[in-house]
């Protein structure tokens, strides 16, 4: 039956984002809601950029719909339970509810980013509050059982940064999307092998969302106006989202769940390549004496892009690597110890980087 839950909120997300993307896609072309080319952008046509309005809705409806068919049919969470996810949830729909308007505001009319980190960080305030908040590295760096007061701070600041990684990497066609579908993929498997069977349920919903925003802003026809972008409101949404199953995932919490030895990088690397990419971006603005919230075309993307790559296979390969990477972490982490699996990840890609720029620039000496 559990399986089943999952798989009817799964359906249900796809037939409703099925339903409402073309409504948006209508409303945004008599409206003119389109995001317009330019110099840092790889489309050459004014394309809608308020699919992420879906997201939202879609995945509340599904998850309160079958959280209300379970609870009926008598499949409803423990005393236990309930005392940890009621709150958790409750307060993951204001936090998105806070990100959505503010996404939507900053699609239509533009927000300040000051003032949009100003609600991420509100945002993100709420998990510790309900307390969800990341109290054990498992050993990494030989750091186990961390206290509140570095804890939860170090929690609102992972929840800002995953946010605006998966916002930040929305950059090329279906890229963000999938690699939070790769995400939340993992993170339905694991919830279910853990019995927490709702929160596989809201990482199922989540990707049937996107599957159908997938197809149109992947292969939809901008020319036939059937092509859509999530916009900000779709981005924030997916990193609020994602890093609150993250830490919940990596939360050490035996009353709830039997303990998992590294589930702490277990859980981010699922995330590997928006997080790494960031960091990389960031490090490199700051080097060159530019402001960090600078835009640019350093993104891994626009590496790929500029290799030669056309944005599908830039898209494809980035998503492949991103499987590779979370899949060797989950294989390896009973094998390797959790601070040598970081450092090997953070070698790895930064040889990764090291090859693509090389080729880079060697394409563009040739041209």
């Amino acid at each position: 039956m559990n399986y089943l839950f999952i798989a009817l909120a799964f359906a249900i997300s796809i037939v409703v984002a099925r339903l409402i993307i073309p409504r948006i896609l209508l409303i945004s072309l008599r409206k003119k809601l389109f995001d317009m080319p330019d110099a840092r952008k790889v489309h050459k046509r004014a394309i809608p950029r308020l699919g992420g309005v879906s997201f939202f809705p879609t995945v509340l409806l599904s998850c309160s719909a079958v959280m209300a068919l379970r609870t009926l049919s008598g499949f409803g969470v423990s005393s236990l339970q309930g005392a940890y996810v009621i709150p958790e949830f409750l307060f993951l729909v204001c936090g998105v509810t806070l990100l959505y308007l503010t996404g939507i505001a900053d699609d239509l009319v533009g927000v300040p980013y000051r003032q949009k980190f100003a609600v991420q960080i509100l945002c993100a305030c709420l998990f510790p509050l309900c307390g969800l908040w990341i109290n054990d590295l498992y050993g990494l760096f030989g750091i186990h059982s961390l206290p509140a007061w570095i804890g939860m701070p170090f929690t609102v600041l992972t929840v800002v940064f995953i946010t605006n990684a998966i916002n930040l990497i929305d950059g090329i066609d279906g890229l963000a999307s999938g690699l939070s579908s790769v995400s939340l993929l993992v993170f339905g498997a694991l919830f279910a092998e853990k019995d927490l069977w709702l929160y596989s349920t809201l990482a199922f919903s989540m990707i049937g969302v996107l599957i159908p925003f997938f197809y149109y802003n992947v292969f939809g026809s901008a020319e036939r106006a059937r092509k859509i972008f999530m916009g900000d409101t779709g981005s924030l949404t997916l990193g609020y989202i994602l890093s609150f199953l993250a830490i919940k995932y990596s939360q050490n919490n035996p009353a709830v769940t039997p303990f998992t030895n590294g589930a702490f990088v277990i859980a981010f690397s699922t995330l590997i390549v928006p997080a790494f990419d960031v960091i990389r971006v960031v490090l490199v603005r700051l080097r060159s004496g530019r402001s960090p919230f600078e835009p640019d075309r350093n993104h891994i993307h626009h590496k790929f892009l500029d290799m030669g790559f056309t944005p599908r296979r830039a898209m494809i390969t980035i998503l492949l690597i991103a499987c590779l990477f979370s899949a060797a972490n989950i294989l390896l982490m009973s094998y390797v110890d959790n601070t040598a699996m970081l450092i090997g990840d953070i070698l790895v890609w930064t040889l990764l980087n090291v090859w693509w720029d090389k080729v880079r620039d060697k394409r563009k000496q040739l041209a």
